[in-house]
């Protein structure tokens, strides 16, 4: 077996990396200032970060962790690994310098955790979704019933979605909560148990209190049809309240989701899609979440996306860019994120090694700076927690 990774060794442990700044076009509303790397080691696949700034200024991210099995003599690293499980680390610096340690935020007792999605609400609650896959020797699965949902990869099944909550920032966690079945959803359990709610992608506490929860629905598993729907809280995460459908469509899925809810109060639903072309939409509801407007294509390609407003309340939009030059874009919308089609895209990053990255998240980490975080790869080598710092223009 030969691995022929570039930086194999200097990745193993976290550093900085300055790459210039980039050509100052005040237009775009952000200017890249640098790259980060926040966590790195060669024998681990490191996917799926999620960030939050404490009041204190404490920076936290949250990931997934598994064996690169390619390390192990094994052909591929895949995103089911019963091994999978949820970390944390730290920066006290604005994001120069981070915990060298993870974490440990949870190790699901069935099986692989996926996705951590932190959200802080007001009281300074920590909560973070999360969903897993359980791994089945043979004659377990040869026993399973439809609709029992299956990986790509044999022997893992799916378990569905759950909460994590945390009142001392994120030291200790108390669950996992299960979100209800909501109804569309066709899916079991290995137990054959209607599965909980899940999804990745941030949620959003709103003016009110409310919290509010896109999640997704396999309404048919063979062939592959997934619907959004919402979930709302009114006891900051504790128990959940379906309200009822974001987007659905006879040919198109939508999964993994953001919401955003706009200083007028409308709540904004950024959707990656199937089967559209890897087309970014949104879809807008103007009454509290009870009803969503149809569908639009935001007229780029990429995903997920996740929203985050910004001191003077315009919209930090990130996402994933999974076609060459792989790597993670930005663009800027304004304080009611209806300029998706005119917004310029910021292009952060175009130097990644293969389509296994993505998924950013963002955090202002000082008035006029902020943080995006994303997994990130180079010649197809280790799986990193990486990021990238921008001034807002």
């Amino acid at each position: 077996m030969k691995i022929n990774w570039i930086l194999l060794g200097l990745l193993s442990g976290p550093l900085s990396v300055s790459v210039g700044l980039a050509a100052e076009k005040p237009s775009q509303g952000i200017r890249k200032i640098k790259d980060v790397v926040i966590y790195s080691d060669a024998r681990f696949h490191c996917a799926f970060p999620s960030v939050e700034q404490r009041p204190d200024g404490e920076l936290l991210v949250a990931f997934r962790r598994a064996p690169e099995r390619r390390l192990l003599g094994e052909k591929r690293t895949f995103h089911t690994d019963a091994n999978s499980q949820l970390v944390l680390v730290r920066s006290a610096d604005e994001g120069e310098t981070w915990t060298n340690a993870p974490q440990l935020l949870y190790a699901h007792a069935f099986g692989g955790s996926q996705d951590p999605g932190l959200l802080q609400l007001r009281n300074g609650t920590l909560l973070c979704s999360s969903y897993g896959w359980a791994w089945l020797r043979p004659e377990g699965v040869a026993q399973l019933k439809p609709p029992v949902i299956k990986a790509h990869l044999d022997g893992f099944t799916f378990l569905g979605g759950y909460l994590l909550r945390s009142a001392d920032g994120g030291r200790t966690w108390q669950g996992p909560i299960y979100p209800p079945h909501v109804l569309p959803e066709t899916g079991l359990d290995p137990y054959g148990v209607p599965l909980p709610a899940f999804n990745r992608g941030a949620m959003i506490e709103g003016k009110s209190g409310r919290i509010f929860w896109v999640v997704a629905a396999h309404e048919s598993i063979a062939p592959r049809k997934v619907s959004t729907q919402l979930l709302a809280s009114d006891d900051k995460g504790l128990t959940w309240t379906h309200l009822g459908v974001v987007a659905r469509d006879e040919k198109a899925s939508f999964t993994e989701t953001s919401i955003y809810e706009t200083p007028r109060g409308e709540l904004v639903a950024f959707m990656r899609t199937e089967n559209l072309d890897d087309a970014a939409c949104l879809t807008r509801s103007t009454d509290g979440g009870r009803t969503f407007q149809p569908w639009r294509s935001m007229g780029f390609q990429g995903h997920p996306l996740q929203a985050m407003r910004l001191p003077d309340n315009r919209v930090l939009l990130v996402y994933g860019y999974r076609h060459k030059p792989f790597g993670i874009r930005a663009r800027v919308l304004n304080p009611e994120c209806t300029d998706f089609t005119a917004a310029p895209e910021v292009v952060l990053r175009d130097d990644g090694g293969s389509v296994d990255l993505g998924y950013p998240w963002a955090t202002m980490i000082a008035k006029d700076r902020a943080l995006v975080v994303y997994y990130f790869n180079r010649a197809d080598g280790p799986r990193t927690i990486e990021g990238t710092v921008v001034q807002l223009e």
